[in-house]
């Protein structure tokens, strides 16, 4: 859920929240 409210606030968002699912 969090990876596409990043993608609709901008797009650079998305590679970080991306990093933090993984990382969790």
């Amino acid at each position: 859920k969090g990876l596409k409210f990043a993608i609709r606030e901008g797009g650079r968002t998305v590679g970080a929240g991306v990093v933090s699912e993984i990382t969790e």
